[in-house]
């Protein structure tokens, strides 16, 4: 089987930190993983998006056009990338910064507050990133959640307050888009 996520933003948002945090978590799963950043032509400021498929068999191209899910941080992102999304798939937008909801019913929408979840726990909006790996963690169980855990906290080990800030952002964003899943395959499921 074969999975795959697109994460997209404006540069200096992190996504392809957490596509990198999601890839590393997937290869500790003994998964097959692809990551494949791209910039715009601004680093800091500019778009940035990068794409995670994950298998459970050698992939044959790393290269995907309509992707089974995408992460939104951005308005800019919604626009261009909302369209896309394979039906079936999933949507997650920061809806910190993204106040529209999508019109499509054959998809599941997960709306995660990251700037907001960040801002609650640290102060400031930098983990937003963190809530937008978490949403996609808990919305597409593309990795189990005790790897990204584990890798997380192996990554913030040197700093406990980080690695605490970050896991209870983390998390509160899993458990947002876990629900939504959950509600979404029993609706499904009850069709």
């Amino acid at each position: 089987m074969q999975n795959e996520i697109l994460m997209a933003g404006f540069g200096g948002q992190g996504v392809m930190t957490i596509g990198k945090f999601l890839a590393e978590g997937a290869l500790e799963n003994g998964q097959e993983v692809a990551w494949i950043p791209s910039y715009g032509p601004e680093m800091r400021g500019g778009t940035a998006y990068c794409t995670v498929v994950v298998a459970d068999r050698p992939i044959g191209s790393p290269v995907v056009n309509v992707p089974t899910n995408i992460l939104v941080m951005n308005r800019p992102s919604m626009a261009k990338f909302e369209p896309v999304v394979k039906p079936g798939g999933a949507l997650i937008v920061n809806s910190s910064l993204v106040p529209e909801v999508s019109g499509r019913t054959d998809i599941l929408q997960v709306r995660v507050p990251c700037n907001d979840l960040s801002i609650q726990h640290t102060g400031t909006s930098r983990s937003a990133n963190i809530a937008g790996l978490g949403g996609s963690v808990g919305a597409t169980d593309m990795v189990p959640l005790a790897l990204v855990e584990a890798f997380l906290t192996r990554k913030f080990k040197k700093n406990q307050t980080v690695l605490e800030t970050n896991l209870a952002i983390f998390k509160a964003a899993y458990q947002i888009g876990a629900e939504a899943r959950a509600a979404w395959l029993a609706k499904k499921g009850g069709n």
